[in-house]
């Protein structure tokens, strides 16, 4: 659907296909008008009107009776606004009526506290205030007790245009603005006695989605939320704009149909309609939440999973440029803007975009899309092709059909209508999609490693009809990411085994900045992309080259480049990721390799253990040999910058993990397995040296600890650095935090510790990488994040205050204050 959308259909139809698509949107909108005006009503118009309707879930406090809407923060925007919360106590715990009234504040002090944390609720009523466990949420949720309560709305006024001194008036303005909700905002009585009416009909014309959301990977979690259908993605307020807009698509279509008047462009132009609808559907479900920061909606995959929602937003969707308009009108501008790239050339032979009405110059090129498995492409020639461009599936990181099925399931209502070969199946396919997904092996011992053999069983496959389809002077270019070794060891030991040899690579930017995917998270936020080519070179083949004698040319290439990478802004995550390009580089043009000396058989699980064991090879060299060398290389790199050394800072393996691990993932909470190849590459034993000293493992992440958490549960060391500088570090933010910075300075110099030259090395790399606190920022910080800005201000306040002639101001630090908070 996408492909003929973004390549066939703009080439194929041009001109003619925008003017189509404004037609049928034009009337599909008008007859949405009609038909849900009266459920949606403007009070304000046209003056006012309300954008966004904020709704939190709703539970009963087993202990108190009280109605708890949950919600992890009430933050409305960057500025303090927010909401408090007003809860009505009647009589007291048990009386009937207990339910919270909202109160729009200006400041973030004034906000309340959130209702719930890591599924856990908590009660805001001030005669109760217990801890709601998190199975008791779950069990309301799946028995139909989970409710939802309007707690904001936000609102855009027309502010009027000044008078210019020339007389004439100036543009209106419209301004955004917060309130709490009104008794008559929430109509939901009156919806559900709609939707009541409609349901029956629906279900029987096959309207709205009835099917069971399957059993897996990431649909796990709105299942145990009660979450059964995918109907019950919506609220009742959105369920019934939804199906009424598919209501009227499929009355367009078969009235057309029916009048003979259904031609090729016009099925496009449904098809267009159809991509709209999903467009809103992203933007309008239970899943889609209130970005503060950005004071916008953040769409239903702000995260690539279904993350529970435990407050929404709804669109108002009837206003004049905004809900459907908007989303027709983002439609359109892709119509517009693909047809023109496609179809019109500049005299210079370049692409350029043009005004819609002038295709002075056509080029329409022939255009054939065809939809097969990567591994049997049995439609292409051998040795055909010029170039194939891949983002291939990225390993365990998104489990894109189970998402997928949130869009196509509406689709085949819609699309389907007008393309029912397209929308055969009743879901999509699982079985035979490229990713490691553990559900597949569910009740297996060795799930895990049964996945990821699987992910890279078809990852070769696929490479290997890739290189049969390619001229011998073609190339293959793929893009990829992810954190975890495991990951691109699977994926580029598929493509060597292929037959392919990597010949380039670069690092690029393709996440921005304020992403949802990778805000406040141990997230990378570019592509490595992978120049490959088939192998030509087969001298190596019949003879024994080893990984000792290559070792060392992949370490002097990856510090070649590690540099380049940095002064061109890559930093945290992305430098490791970064490095593993010009790694493997150097590995493919080798393999296969073997290694000298036997590698030490990894401790595995008993399930990974059975799984594994046939095929261990001590003496077999592997991509993650090389990436292991990558991150050495990026590990002595980052402490030489951070320590502000020209050589070797040899700081010791605890404060050296602490240091890279924020330096890496610029976050407290990061995956345990990655945890595991830093603490491999600084020489700690992660569960020794590590976990339960200065972090704490909880499932499968691990959580660094600042100074006051390490000193409440015992973990701190010595305080002269003799088990690590770290513990010397945190005794004194700590002390700096909970007393006064002269205890803390007091401290440090009776144990004599201030005097090693590793402590002031370890200091400065510390300061380098902790959150500036909010007080050098002016950014709020929350949570463990919040704790770490703490230490980072002890510990920068002491460092002015003592040792000043040695450790100078973090560079970081000097980035706020060059910019003038």
């Amino acid at each position: 659907m996408i492909l003929q959308a973004t390549v066939k259909w703009p080439a194929v139809f041009a001109h003619e296909l925008r003017s189509s698509f404004d037609l049928l949107s034009s009337k599909w909108r008008d007859q949405l008008d009609v038909r849900l005006k009266k459920y949606f009503v403007q009070k304000g118009a046209p003056d006012q009107f309300d954008s966004t309707y904020l709704w939190a879930r709703t539970i009963t406090c087993p202990y108190c009776s009280g109605l708890v809407p949950l919600s992890p923060n009430w933050r409305l925007a960057r500025n303090g606004t927010g909401v408090r919360l007003i809860p009505d106590l009647r009589q007291g715990p048990g009386f009937k009526g207990r339910i919270c009234s909202f109160e729009i504040v200006e400041t973030v002090k004034e906000q309340s506290l959130g209702t719930v944390i890591r599924g856990d609720g908590t009660c805001p009523y001030l005669d109760c205030g217990r801890v709601i466990d998190g199975d008791e949420i779950k069990r309301q949720a799946q028995d139909g007790n989970m409710g939802e309560q309007l707690y904001a709305v936000v609102f855009k006024k027309r502010v009027p245009g000044k008078i210019l001194k020339s007389g004439k008036t100036g543009r209106d303005k419209w301004v955004r603005g917060y309130r709490a909700p009104r008794p008559n905002d929430d109509n939901s009585a009156e919806i559900s006695k709609r939707l009541d009416q409609k349901l029956p009909e629906w279900e029987a014309l096959d309207i709205i989605p009835s099917e069971k959301i399957p059993e897996g990977l990431s649909t796990s979690t709105p299942r145990l939320y009660g979450i059964e259908l995918w109907r019950d993605m919506f609220s009742p307020r959105q369920l019934l704009c939804h199906g009424t807009s598919v209501e009227v698509f499929r009355e367009m279509i078969d009235s057309d149909r029916s009048k003979g008047e259904l031609s090729e462009v016009r099925k496009a132009a449904y098809g267009y309609l159809a991509l709209s609808l999903d467009k809103l559907l992203n933007y309008n479900s239970r899943m889609s939440v209130w970005h503060p920061a950005r004071e916008v909606v953040a769409n239903t995959f702000n995260r690539h999973d279904f993350a529970i929602g435990w407050s929404h937003s709804e669109m108002a969707l009837l206003i004049v440029g905004l809900g459907y308009d908007w989303a027709i009108q983002q439609t359109a501008k892709c119509i517009q803007e693909i047809v023109n790239l496609i179809n019109s050339t500049s005299k210079n032979n370049n692409p350029k975009l043009l005004n819609v009405d002038n295709f002075s110059e056509m080029n329409s090129p022939a255009v054939t899309i065809t939809c097969k498995s990567g591994d049997s492409l049995d439609h292409i020639k051998e040795g055909s092709i010029d170039a194939i461009v891949m983002d291939p599936p990225y390993y365990d990181n998104v489990m894109y059909a189970e998402l997928s099925d949130f869009f196509y399931v509406w689709l085949k209502r819609t699309a389907g209508h007008g393309f029912p070969e397209m929308f055969r199946r009743n879901l999509t396919d699982k079985d035979n999609e490229a990713v490691a997904n553990v559900a597949r092996f569910q009740g297996k011992k060795g799930a895990k490693v049964l996945a990821g053999l699987e992910y890279q069983d078809r990852m070769t496959s696929i490479f290997a009809e890739c290189h049969r389809v390619l001229k011998s002077d073609g190339i293959m270019t793929l893009m990829f990411t992810h954190k975890a070794t495991g990951a691109w060891d699977a994926l580029t030991k598929g493509l060597m085994e292929a037959g392919f040899v990597i010949t380039a690579s670069w690092p690029i930017n393709t996440e921005a900045e304020g992403s949802l995917h990778i805000r406040n998270k141990a997230a990378a936020n570019s592509t490595i992309f992978l120049a490959c080519r088939p192998r030509t070179d087969q001298s190596n083949e019949n003879q024994a080259i080893y990984w000792e004698d290559i070792e060392p040319q992949v370490a002097q290439a990856v510090r070649k480049r590690v540099g380049e990478y940095q002064n061109e802004g890559i930093t945290g995550v992305d430098l490791y990721l970064a490095s593993f390009g010009p790694a493997l580089e150097e590995f493919s043009r080798h393999w296969p390799l073997k290694r000298g000396t036997p590698k030490v058989k990894p401790k595995l699980k008993r399930g990974q253990k059975e799984v594994s064991d046939d095929g261990w090879d001590p003496y077999a060299a592997t991509p993650e040999d090389a990436l292991n060398a990558a991150r050495q290389e990026v590990k002595r790199w980052r402490l030489e910058q951070l320590t502000q050394l020209k050589s070797n800072p040899d700081l010791d393996s605890s404060t050296a993990f602490f240091v890279l691990a924020w330096d890496a993932f610029k976050a407290p909470v990061f995956f345990y397995d990655e945890a595991l190849r830093l603490a491999h590459a600084v020489g700690a034993d992660l569960d020794r040296d590590i976990v339960g000293r200065v972090a704490g493992k909880k499932g499968s992440n691990l959580h660094l600890w600042d100074s006051t958490h390490r000193a409440a549960n015992g973990s701190l060391g010595p305080a002269d650095g003799s088990r690590g500088m770290i513990d010397a570090i945190h005794h004194a933010a700590n002390l700096a935090r909970t007393h006064s910075l002269d205890s803390a300075k007091e401290t440090l110099a009776q144990t004599e510790v201030d005097r090693d030259p590793k402590f002031t090395a370890a200091f400065t790399a510390v300061l380098e990488v902790l959150p500036v606190s909010s007080e050098y920022t002016g950014i709020d910080l929350e949570g463990e994040v919040e704790a770490a800005g703490s230490d980072f201000e002890a510990l920068y306040q002491l460092s002015r205050l003592a040792y000043s002639d040695r450790v100078e101001v973090p560079k970081q630090l000097q980035f706020w204050q060059k910019n003038e908070f």
